[in-house]
């Protein structure tokens, strides 16, 4: 069964000059990235999750995380699958003795849980396909930063809202 593409969590980044922070998705084994706006709290919560930084005390994520498996479910994925009017939309996907529970979620929450676990990510094609940005790659890995921060320099949100 597929749920969509397989996703790999780059990290979170700075969109300049305005400083929204921005989750990027990268398509495994290709070169379609897909930049996701989200909140400060939000980026932090993925950022800490990535550099494996354990906080004194439990952060939403983790709370959440915590509760989920004591309820004796796991994470199993996280599926970015519509774009409407330049909103993300996601679903979280919960496997569990009674078979799967789906949630819809803010992709930067289910992004924040799935940097927690091992659940996996994956993006619909129509999603990749509208606001997908392709980034050839490089040998050269410093070429590569540079191309995405001059992409990041000149994209806007409204760059993803509408199209084909």
């Amino acid at each position: 069964m597929s749920y969509g593409i397989p996703m790999e969590l780059v990290g979170v980044r700075i969109e300049l000059p305005t400083n929204q922070p921005i989750v990027l998705l990268r398509e495994a084994g290709g070169l379609r990235y897909l930049p996701i706006w989200i909140g400060a709290t939000e980026a932090t919560a993925i950022a800490f999750a990535l550099e494996g930084v354990e906080p004194q005390r439990p952060l939403t994520h983790d709370l959440l995380r915590d509760t989920i498996a004591g309820l004796g479910a796991t994470i199993d994925r996280v599926v970015v699958n519509d774009l409407r009017e330049g909103i993300y939309y996601a679903d979280l996907v919960l496997a569990g003795e009674g078979g799967e529970v789906v949630i819809s979620a803010r992709p930067s929450d289910a992004i924040a849980l799935a940097a927690r676990t091992e659940a996996s990510l994956f993006a619909s094609e129509e999603v990749l396909n509208e606001a997908g940005v392709e980034i050839k790659e490089d040998d050269d890995e410093e070429a590569e930063v540079e191309r995405f921060k001059e992409f990041l320099d000149t994209v806007q949100p409204e760059d993803f809202t509408g199209g084909s």
